[in-house]
C-alpha cells in the first residue's frame, strides 16, 4: 500500500509508521531520514537541500518533491511506501499527486492520527531520546528506565526543541500549514482518521482495520471491471 501519515506533532506517526512498515512490508520514510540520506549521497539534490538547511531555511518545494521522487524510485518502494512528514503543505500535496503517476504509483490513503492539542503538548514535553542510539521514549510511560535506554543502555536526554514553548509553536505551524492538507485529502475521499489517544496497539489495530476496508473496496472495484 501507498500511504501518507498525518497528525499533530507527538501523535505517534513514527511509532505507527514502524509498526505498519513491518505489517505491510513496505518502507517507512520519514522526511528527516530522507533528507539526511540525500545529503549523505553527495548528489546535486542533497547538496542543494543542505545549502538551505545550513542557513536554517526551509527546503523549497521543488527540491523537496524531487528528493521524494528519487526516494520512491528505489527498489524497496516497489510494493508501496509510508510517507511520514511529507507533504506538509497543500502545494506539496498537489506536487506529490502530480509526481506519483510518473512513478506508476498512487496514494491509497492518508492516515490521520488524531490527538488533542493538549495531549500533543504533553507528549512532546515528556519525550526523551537516547543520546547513543536515538530510541524515543515518553517519561510518563516508562518511569522504570531511570534515565537509561532499554535498547542500548545509553543516557536519555530531552531534545532542546521538546519543550512546552516549542511544542506550542510547532502546533501553530501545523495548524497554519499542514492542517489544510487534511481537508485536501478528505475532498479526495482518501482520508482515514483514527483516535490516537489510546494505547499504541489499539491505534495500530484500528489503522490496520481501516486499511483492510480500503483493500477490500479496491478488490471489489477490480472484480467489477
Amino acid at each position: 500500500m501507498q500511504l501518507v501519515l498525518m497528525g499533530l506533532p507527538g501523535a505517534g506517526k513514527g511509532t505507527q509508521g514502524e509498526l505498519l512498515s513491518e505489517q505491510l512490508d513496505v518502507p517507512h520514510i520519514s522526511t528527516g531520514a530522507m533528507f539526511r540520506a540525500a545529503i549523505r549521497s553527495g548528489g546535486p539534490l542533497g547538496a542543494k537541500a543542505k545549502e538551505y538547511i545550513d542557513r536554517g531555511e526551509l527546503v523549497p518545494d521543488d527540491i523537496s518533491i524531487e528528493i521524494v521522487k528519487e526516494r520512491l524510485r528505489q527498489d524497496d518502494c516497489a510494493r508501496g511506501f509510508i510517507l511520514d512528514g511529507f507533504p506538509r503543505t497543500v502545494p506539496q500535496a498537489i506536487a506529490l499527486d502530480r509526481a506519483l503517476p510518473e512513478l506508476g504509483k498512487a496514494l491509497d490513503a492518508a492516515v490521520n492520527i488524531e490527538i488533542s492539542e493538549e495531549e500533543a503538548v504533553r507528549r512532546i514535553s515528556e519525550r526523551v531520546i537516547c543520546s547513543q542510539c536515538g530510541a524515543t521514549y515518553n517519561r510518563a510511560h516508562h518511569p522504570e528506565l531511570d534515565g537509561r535506554c532499554a535498547e542500548c543502555g545509553g543516557p536519555l536526554v530531552q531534545r532542546p526543541d521538546d519543550t512546552v514553548e516549542t511544542a506550542l509553536h510547532r502546533l501553530k505551524v501545523f495548524m497554519d500549514q499542514t492542517h489544510p492538507v487534511l481537508t485536501y485529502y478528505a475532498e479526495q475521499g482518501i482520508l482515514v482518521s483514527v483516535d490516537g489517544e489510546r494505547p499504541i496497539d489499539q491505534v495500530f489495530q484500528d489503522i490496520v482495520a481501516q486499511l483492510e476496508k480500503i483493500r477490500e473496496a479496491q478488490r471489489r472495484g477490480e472484480a467489477a471491471r
